[in-house]
């Protein structure tokens, strides 16, 4: 295939993505992620994943999309903004800014299908999936390798002029397209992120302890919280942001522009207190089509009950 039509496709599919309200689109060759493999092994092996045993599952997938994909040929990587505008009050139970408005899985997962739809009008028949969280995707590999950002030392992709608060999804196609070539780190000799996890979670530079994170606790872990964490969630409730407030790149972060990400206004001015005796029937109002709801009534009261 020439390379002048591999460049106009590329070139008309990142057009399209800005044009569904993707921050930023990049595209790497669909390829066996040779330095991401000892890595995740010994990440699995030291049980940094705690109770989350689907992280052990579908290893090879995990790092080859053409086991996902037959043969795919490109990874397509979508970066979508969640910075908001407004944030919680001040000395409250906090949640995390991803999940202040509408779960966003059915969002992004909307917009591919139509980035889809653009490609099959625009090359052909093209064979592909779309993914967010979905699958066995390392996604913030594949958005380095993509030149979209680089990984942080909290583990999270950063991106220089932007920051942190991004979703990231992928497209994984059976097409040749152009690739673009990873950036360079730019945390420097910053630690700010290992010094303020309140759980000392960033167990050294790059390398999160999952099974020490607090989305971890107030998320993902079902049972009762440990009682020797107690004291140390700093008052989140579902999730946590500090080791993104702290980085100096999120101080370039900008509002999105995603009305459906827009929180319920009483979310935003919900104290303690109004935290403390919220009933089920306001927690099904306050997060109607939330994350949060992940956690369900039960959980999130839990969390509350051992913030107290």
């Amino acid at each position: 295939m020439s390379i002048d039509i591999k460049s106009k496709w590329t070139n008309s599919i990142k057009t399209e993505a800005k044009r569904l309200g993707f921050l930023s689109c990049g595209v790497s060759k669909s390829d066996f992620l040779e330095e991401e493999a000892p890595r995740l092994e010994k990440w699995l092996n030291n049980n940094m994943h705690g109770e989350m045993g689907y992280m052990e599952n579908h290893f090879d997938k995990r790092l080859d999309p053409r086991l996902l994909v037959e043969g795919s040929k490109s990874v397509i990587s979508l970066l979508l903004n969640y910075f908001p505008e407004e944030t919680q009050v001040a000395d409250t139970y906090k949640i995390s800014k991803y999940a202040y408005g509408q779960d966003y899985h059915h969002i992004i997962k909307s917009k591919l299908k139509q980035l889809q739809e653009f490609i099959t009008e625009e090359i052909g028949e093209v064979n592909g999936r779309a993914f967010v969280d979905s699958a066995p995707v390392l996604d913030k590999a594949w958005a380095a390798k993509s030149g979209l950002g680089w990984i942080g030392k909290n583990s999270n992709l950063l991106t220089q002029q932007v920051g942190s608060f991004y979703f990231i999804a992928e497209l994984i196609v059976d097409i040749e397209l152009e690739y673009d070539h990873a950036v360079t780190d730019h945390c420097g000799t910053c630690t700010a992120c290992l010094d303020a996890c309140p759980t000392q979670a960033i167990v050294e530079p790059y390398v999160v302890d999952g099974s020490k994170c607090i989305s971890y606790f107030t998320i993902e872990l079902k049972n009762e919280l440990p009682i020797d964490v107690k004291g140390s969630f700093d008052d989140w409730m579902f999730g946590c942001d500090v080791c993104q407030d702290v980085c100096p790149w999120n101080r370039f972060s900008k509002p999105h522009k995603e009305p459906l990400f827009n929180p319920n206004p009483e979310l935003l001015s919900m104290t303690k207190k109004d935290w403390e005796e919220i009933t089920e029937d306001v927690f099904q109002k306050v997060f109607k089509k939330s994350a949060v709801k992940r956690t369900k009534f039960e959980g999130l009261s839990r969390n509350i009950k051992f913030l107290k």
